[in-house]
């Protein structure tokens, strides 16, 4: 099998339809796995369905597996043309885990701790706006409208247009961080004279944060940030359809996942035990 042959062809399709960057990568270095493994096959035509259920069921977590799943699916539907290829291989049960998040005096604490003005720009417009790492660092200066107090998030996740609100807080952060910084088209600069900001290195501050903030019991990671946002809402009581509108959420649906890990909810309801006499 020519390997960098087919992979091209499916970057290429993936492109040409409007699939994200991110998406782009995560389901071309899954395509390329899924080839390798299969690499004594002549073409990926000759893999059959049982070659692609025995593929997938070495992946024992759920969200891994379906994730491998969508990226071949795709690659025979719109590079082969096999629709029908995938029709007795539905995707295995989605897991349904709860993140873990951080209450507000820990988001606090990451405040506190943090001396670096462009680290404090980036834990706040995290946590201020709800936003997904991929909008974080492609937001450029001119998506912020000062007169309507509004961040406009362009071709977000799903090729879909956002406002989420800007404060007065944020406002002078991100004028104090202008100064120091002066940064040109995008609001976060990269390292070395690169234009952005990266995943990684996104990642590498919010978990030093947390570290110096001695949040030691909980995973802290760049997306947690947009839960504990969504959370912390529910926990003031503003209206769920609201924040689905902020977050950029199809459904509300969605969204209400954010009540189910309210503690401020759960701990409103009152214990079967509080009638038994102890």
């Amino acid at each position: 099998m020519i390997i960098p042959k087919h992979t091209e062809i499916f970057i290429k399709e993936m492109e040409r339809r409007g699939y994200s960057p991110n998406t782009v990568v995560n389901y071309t270095a899954n395509i390329q796995m899924f080839f390798n493994y299969f690499k004594s096959k002549e073409h990926p035509l000759h893999i059959n369905e049982n070659d692609i259920k025995e593929y997938l069921g070495q992946y024992k977590q759920f969200n891994t597996q379906r994730s491998h799943h969508g990226a071949i699916k795709l690659y025979y539907n719109i590079c082969l043309g096999q629709k029908e290829k995938f029709k007795y291989i539905p995707y295995v049960r989605k897991e349904k885990k709860l993140p873990i998040i951080l209450s507000v005096e820990e988001i606090q604490r990451m405040f506190d701790v943090c001396e670096n003005l462009k680290h404090k720009v980036i834990l706040a417009l995290l946590y201020s706006c709800s936003l997904r790492v991929s909008e974080l660092i492609n937001l450029k200066w001119e998506h912020i409208d000062r007169s309507r107090m509004v961040i406009n998030i362009l071709q977000a996740k799903g090729k879909k247009d956002r406002q989420v609100g800007l404060n007065d807080k944020l406002i002078q952060l991100l004028t104090d961080y202008y100064k120091q910084y002066r940064p040109v088209i995008y609001v976060l600069n990269g390292q070395s004279g690169t234009p952005q900001y990266s995943n990684e290195s996104v990642l590498q501050v919010v978990k030093n944060l947390a570290a110096k903030a001695g949040i030691k019991n909980k995973r802290v990671y760049t997306h947690l940030i947009r839960h504990c946002s969504a959370t912390h809402m529910v926990e003031k009581g503003i209206d769920l359809n609201l924040i689905q509108r902020l977050l950029g959420h199809s459904s509300v649906k969605t969204t209400a996942i954010y009540a189910h890990i309210s503690h401020n909810l759960i701990s409103k309801i009152e214990s079967p035990l509080a009638q038994i006499s102890l």
